[in-house]
């Protein structure tokens, strides 16, 4: 449910406020997170995490490149430009995508498998497809407001790379990078996601909107736990 909003338009602060509320519904308190931070998590369930991941990272830069193409000012086009790359790196090896990998590796996954989707369960599938396809045919704000989940990983990063190195010392440290270099740059993008959001949210309807997109995307954020917690209890 979209929390209440006025139908006037909320002030810079209160919207502000009203964004960051929705932190209440991110996946940190799902209870795969919980249990993975908690050092509960198997091999194969922490396996299964990271190859299922691989999907959602994989259409960051085409939800990336849908923002650039259809928002009509240049100014935001030239900022938003950056998150493309740091997924898609520059060159063959570079960026997020190759991160991951390698951390896949870390956990005992081979590139192939994680590249060729074998494992990537059908939840996960139906819950990234959809936010591909919202970012995509949503106004740019929208899909930029579903951007803001930004406001809370990265104290979930910090903490994963915590547990992980407290709980599964079976994971090569090498693998960490994506974290350690996310975690900086997600701090910063989160600052820039919201005062776009600010700036170019000013009616009432646009931001119920981009509530409403920040909402949605923390359901798909959780119903992508809610696959891959399903199928570890199933296995």
């Amino acid at each position: 449910m979209v929390p209440a909003v006025p139908l006037t338009v909320l002030t810079r602060d209160a919207f502000a406020e009203a964004l960051r509320g929705l932190g209440a519904h991110y996946w940190d308190r799902h209870p795969f997170h919980l249990r993975l931070h908690a050092g509960r998590c198997t091999p194969d369930e922490i396996r299964s995490w990271v190859a299922n991941r691989w999907y959602y990272q994989r259409c960051l830069a085409q939800k990336n490149a849908a923002v650039v193409a259809n928002c009509p000012l240049p100014e935001v086009r030239r900022a938003w430009l950056p998150r493309v790359t740091f997924h898609d790196g520059t060159n063959e090896g570079t960026g997020g995508l190759a991160d991951w990998l390698a951390l896949a590796e870390a956990v005992g996954l081979s590139r192939d498998e994680v590249v060729d989707e074998r494992h990537v369960l059908r939840g996960v599938r139906f819950a990234v497809d959809g936010y591909l396809h919202f970012c995509l045919t949503r106004p740019w704000t929208e899909s930029v407001a579903a951007a803001l989940t930004e406001l809370f990983s990265p104290d979930l990063m910090t903490d994963r790379l915590r547990a992980w190195e407290r709980h599964y010392d079976w994971i090569k440290p090498d693998g960490l990078a994506y974290f350690e270099t996310r975690i900086p740059v997600a701090r910063s993008d989160s600052a820039d996601t919201l005062d776009l959001v600010l700036t170019h949210c000013t009616t009432a309807q646009q931001q119920r909107s981009a509530l409403a997109a920040l909402r949605f995307k923390c359901d798909v954020l959780g119903a992508m736990l809610d696959a891959v917690d399903y199928a570890a209890a199933a296995a």
